[in-house]
């Protein structure tokens, strides 16, 4: 059996999660993350996201980047292309890189998940969107739609409904 390289420059951490300032893009949505591509030499980012009641994210796809949503409180819909999938409290959802993905909280309350993407990196993306969801006028779809572009997302502009953009299911 081959040994798994250690990374010695990586040192342990100890995270909780109410230390963790989110990270906030428009409304109530918003990610802790507890580990960060820095934190584990780019292998993968691990963070909660929690979503308001009846909101979510535009139907993207990662070029580069595999996804995997696991709700720990409330209901989603997890769109991964053409397929839409319930996801209650206690679902896993891997989204692989490629594939165009969004989610939907379905459950009347704020509804939360744990998400790891590889390799990590995407808190990159999620602080510029920040800063530009914070601007005084709201952001112009060629603006937001560069931002992703920027760091290799293809998002596809909302088109109503839940999951925001083709394909249709």
């Amino acid at each position: 059996m081959t040994a798994i390289p250690a990374f010695p420059s990586l040192p342990e951490k100890v995270v909780a999660l109410a230390d963790v300032d989110p990270i906030r893009w428009g409304g109530e949505e918003a990610a802790r993350f507890l580990l960060t591509g820095q934190d584990t030499g780019g292998l993968y980012s691990y963070y909660e996201v929690s979503v308001p009641a009846g909101e979510g994210s535009i139907f993207h796809v990662h070029e580069d980047m595999d996804e995997t949503f696991f709700v720990i409180e409330g209901e989603f819909d997890v769109k991964i292309d053409d397929t839409i999938h319930a996801a209650p409290q206690g679902v896993l959802v891997y989204g692989p890189r490629g594939r165009g993905h969004s989610f939907f909280n379905t459950w009347h309350q704020p509804s939360k998940m744990l998400c790891v993407t590889t390799p990590g990196g995407i808190e990159d993306f999620f602080t510029d969107l920040s800063t530009l969801m914070a601007e005084p006028a709201p952001p112009d779809w060629e603006r937001m739609s560069g931002l992703a572009a920027k760091h290799r997302i293809t998002a596809h502009r909302p088109l109503g409904g839940p999951h925001g953009g083709p394909p249709a299911a």
